[in-house]
């Protein structure tokens, strides 16, 4: 699945490991095989294989040394990447966006994207040159950042957010069309929770906020030109 791209992103180490040619290209053979990791945490598995190639080269470990690394390695960061990643870290950036822009305007929208790049970056940066100087030392270096732990925190963070995001959204329609914009905010809010929380598709629910959001935008601007 990510085999072509781990290739490309080993071959300049290969070129420098192996001058001969047939042994360079025996070496990009070998990591044409299966891979699939979380894209960010898969650095940590480029660095470490360079590290294993390292000692492939000089005569220290069988040349399947480094597929053993790579296929050790990568279900279990792929899991512990997209738990992190995609289930904590990028939806806490999207509430910190949702809820700045909402009580300070675009700056805050600006911020989160940054904030978000510099993490993940830095962390790429970080586990490839662990990876590169530790080989299976790797998997202590992460086990010490407690992903997991950052994860719950960052989760109940961007709660937090999305809860200030729905009150932001509640005191704009109340300033905009009174009690009844503020009720017919709480409400759409309510629900679209409930129905997220039912394990809708976010594609489908997406499209469906639009258009209440247009509907309710609607609704406000009538009741507030009635008052």
């Amino acid at each position: 699945m990510q085999n072509l791209g781990f290739a490309f992103a080993i071959d300049p180490a290969l070129r420098r490991l192996y001058p001969d040619r047939a042994e360079r290209l025996e070496a990009l053979r070998r990591h044409l095989g299966f891979f699939n990791c979380h894209p960010y945490m898969a650095s940590a598995i480029v660095g470490g294989a360079i590290h294993h190639e390292e000692r492939v080269a000089a005569g220290l470990e069988p040349r399947d040394g480094p597929l053993h690394y790579k296929s050790t390695l990568q279900g279990p960061l792929a899991a512990l990447g997209d738990a992190f990643f995609w289930t904590a870290l990028r939806p806490f950036a999207g509430a910190l966006a949702a809820a700045g822009a909402l009580l300070v305007g675009w700056p805050a929208i600006a911020v989160a994207v940054v904030l978000y790049n510099a993490v993940h970056l830095t962390l790429r940066a970080g586990l490839f040159q662990a990876g590169y100087a530790g080989g299976d030392a790797v998997v202590a270096r992460i086990g010490a950042l407690n992903l997991q732990g950052l994860a719950d925190r960052l989760r109940a963070g961007g709660a937090a957010l999305c809860g200030v995001a729905a009150a932001a959204v509640v005191l704009s329609a109340e300033r905009a069309a009174g009690l009844a914009g503020a009720i017919l905010a709480a409400v759409s809010a309510v629900v679209g929770y409930l129905v997220l929380a039912r394990g809708a598709g976010l594609v489908p629910i997406t499209y469906a906020a639009v258009i209440a959001a247009v509907s309710a935008a609607a609704v406000v601007l009538h009741l507030g030109g009635g008052g």
